[in-house]
């Protein structure tokens, strides 16, 4: 299981024990959890910020090794702690999408739409688009929350390749 499949049901997992609690009719309980809920977030975001700031005067390779953990950097996207801009872990959740070659083509701030171009990793231009708006939702969905949205185009088919060669003997 990948540390984002992890992260994503323990997110679930909250969100439903928060949510039992809230249909439960206690409403002092319900709101004790969410405190405590948001109280843990604070500590543990301070911590991986301390983190962060222990490291920033080492060498890069500590927190290159840290960035490229799936599982820490979704945290500090969580605890928006992330070195990283927006365009970059675009790119690099992207990069991360091994089924599909996926080309950034622009992002629509307003409405969160990331648009992407999408190629068979053959280069033919037929690219699937629901499996590729899946594929890129999926990595994206904790490296840039920023994207509520993928619009995927396929690329352009390219000039068609025909095959030329001799008749066969008999075929004249």
């Amino acid at each position: 299981m990948s540390a984002v499949s992890s992260t994503e049901q323990t997110g679930r997992r909250v969100e439903e024990v928060l949510d039992r609690l809230a249909e439960s009719g206690d409403p002092a309980a319900a709101a004790a959890a969410e405190e405590l809920v948001r109280s843990l977030m604070d500590f543990y975001g301070a911590g991986l910020a301390r983190i962060l700031n222990l490291l920033s005067g080492a060498p890069g390779e500590a927190a290159a090794r840290l960035l490229a953990d799936d599982l820490v950097a979704s945290l500090l996207v969580l605890h928006d702690l992330h070195p990283e801009d927006r365009d970059t872990r675009i790119a690099r959740a992207l990069d991360g999408v091994r089924e599909h070659t996926l080309e950034v083509v622009g992002f629509d701030e307003d409405s969160g739409t990331l648009t992407v171009r999408a190629r068979e990793a053959d280069g033919c231009g037929c690219g699937s688009g629901t499996g590729a708006r899946e594929a890129a939702e999926t990595a994206l969905a904790c490296f840039a929350p920023e994207v509520r949205a993928v619009d995927v185009q396929t690329a352009p088919a390219g000039p068609t390749l025909l095959q030329i060669g001799t008749a066969p003997t008999g075929a004249r």
